[in-house]
Formats: structure tokens, sequence, C-alpha cells
């Protein structure tokens, strides 16, 4: 029985397995299903984008005046409306219980936006230094440049070196050309006239 089932293995693994014969499980030519949760799903970035617009509202001075008007049109109401119209009486139990929930939900709120605010920043950061890398690389690359630049300028002739020796030809031409006119030329026509008139 055993050598049977071995023939069979190999025959196909020789043959080769075909799609009906493999085990059917994850297919990853195909995306899976949407599996069913029990809490509600939330996109973290709408959630956080609300958060800092309440954080931002928190901390400004209209939430401050609001919240101001509020408590003081509680208490006075409280305080001076007839007693059936009253709905939270002197200890103010009511008042202290909202403020509480608000002051518990506002403390969240704030470090999420925090939160999300220091995560900018260390992004910021980061691309400011790999900015400051890519400067400084730029810098260094320019400061090789201009040290080779000027070395090879060294042994280039500049415009300085060559008015300077073709005022020096001038010069020497000035000078052998005043020679010439005086007779002390160095031409060896000057020389031969002279020995000529000798002769005769």
């Amino acid at each position: 029985m055993a050598p049977e089932r071995e023939t069979t293995a190999r025959e196909r693994v020789v043959s080769g397995a075909t799609a009906a014969s493999r085990p059917r499980g994850a297919r990853l030519d195909q995306p899976r299903p949407p599996r069913r949760r029990l809490l509600p799903e939330w996109d973290p970035e709408a959630f956080g984008r609300l958060s800092e617009r309440i954080a931002r509202f928190l901390g400004t001075g209209r939430f401050i005046v609001w919240m101001t008007v509020v408590i003081i049109v509680w208490v006075l109401w409280n305080v001076s409306a007839p007693g059936p119209l009253r709905f939270d009486e002197y200890p103010f139990i009511f008042l202290t219980l909202a403020l509480s929930l608000q002051a518990s939900y506002a403390a969240p709120l704030i470090l999420l936006a925090q939160n999300r605010q220091d995560d900018r920043d260390r992004v910021n950061l980061e691309q400011d230094r790999k900015q400051n890398e890519r400067s400084i690389a730029d810098t260094e690359y320019l400061t090789r440049e201009i040290a080779a630049l000027r070395i090879g300028l060294g042994e280039v002739a500049t415009r300085d070196w060559i008015r300077s020796e073709l005022q020096d030809l001038i010069k020497e031409m000035e000078e052998r050309q005043d020679g010439h006119r005086h007779g002390d030329g160095v031409f060896p026509a000057d020389r031969s006239t002279g020995r000529d008139v000798h002769d005769r």
C-alpha cells in the first residue's frame, strides 16, 4: 500500500500539479475579502485633523470668552430664575460634571494634536538635516573646484603676464631700432659698407 502511494506522489510531482489538484487556500492573485469587525472603523488622519482643530479652538481667546459667558448665564439662571425653571441649583453639580467631562476630553485631544505636531516637526527636522548635508556637500565640492581652478590658473599665462611680456618685447625692439639709427646696429650690412669705403 505504501509503495503505491509513493509512486502516485512521484507521478504527480513529475507530471506537475494542476490547479484542481492544488489545495485550496489563500490565493495570492486575488484580494482578500474584507473582514467583519465588531469595533467601528475610522480614519486616523481625519480624526487627527479633527483633534487638531478642536485643540486649536480650545487654545483661543474666543473659546475662553464663550465658556465664561456660558458659565455666568448658567449660574445666574439657576440662582435668580423661579424654582420650577431651575435645572441645576446651588451646588451646581451638573455644571461641575459638564466641566470635568469637557476637561477629560480636552486633555487627550490636546495631547494627540501635540503628538501630530511633534511628528511633523521630526519630519521637518529630518528634511532640514538632509538639506543641510546636501548644502555642505555642494559647498565642499565648489571649494575643491575653486582650489583646482586656482592651481590651474597658476600654471596658465594670465593677461597681465602676457602684457608684461609684450611690453618687454616692444621695449627691446625699440632699443634695437634706436641702436640701428645711431649706427650701432648689429646687422652685418652696416659693417660691410664701412669696409667698402676703406677699401676704396
